[in-house]
């Protein structure tokens, strides 16, 4: 599959398609959106918003939710008010989100069953990683967001005045509803 996708960008490239989405990396609605990396969202969520390339900065995560305030999400965040004019945050998870039940002891399963060994594992906790805590889930989208949301209002280096809202989207429909 990868050698199909690098045989398109060629084409891509090669056509000049890219001339269509040029430009900056500063964006022009100053707004940040954290959402999940859900599939069905890679098209739905820009167009059921209006965005067009440019138009916001999107940072996806498994669950759009931020599960320790010094997380690569976070940072991002940050990086995106202090550095590049970002001065609103839109937290969007969605319905049929599959971190909704995800049980750490279930993942942890799956990855000795694709070859990690229990001493990796183990080398993992003995390094303070609690990865029953890292590796669950969450038990209700809405909930999930409500955090993430109070986590980036409350962050110690976020500005007061930047803006922070939740969303749930429909994932068959692009519906959002406010959290």
């Amino acid at each position: 599959m990868i050698d199909e996708i690098l045989k398109y960008n060629r084409q891509f490239v090669d056509s000049h398609a890219y001339e269509h989405f040029v430009t900056s990396k500063f964006p022009d609605k100053k707004i940040a959106i954290v959402t999940c990396m859900d599939t069905r969202l890679v098209t739905l969520l820009p167009a059921a918003l209006g965005l067009r390339n440019g138009d916001v900065k999107i940072i996806k995560n498994a669950g759009a939710t931020i599960t320790n305030p010094f997380d690569s999400t976070m940072r991002s965040l940050l990086v995106a008010v202090y550095e590049l004019g970002v001065t609103e945050i839109m937290v969007i998870g969605h319905t049929g989100c599959g971190v909704q039940g995800m049980n750490a002891q279930e993942m942890l399963y799956l990855m000795k069953e694709r070859g990690v060994s229990d001493e990796h594992i183990s080398l993992m906790r003995h390094c303070g990683i609690d990865l029953d805590s890292w590796l669950h889930g969450f038990e209700d989208s809405h909930t999930a967001i409500e955090e993430t949301v109070d986590l980036i209002r409350n962050h110690p280096l976020m500005p007061d005045d930047v803006r922070t809202a939740g969303y749930i989207m429909d994932s068959t429909t692009g519906e959002l509803t406010k959290v």
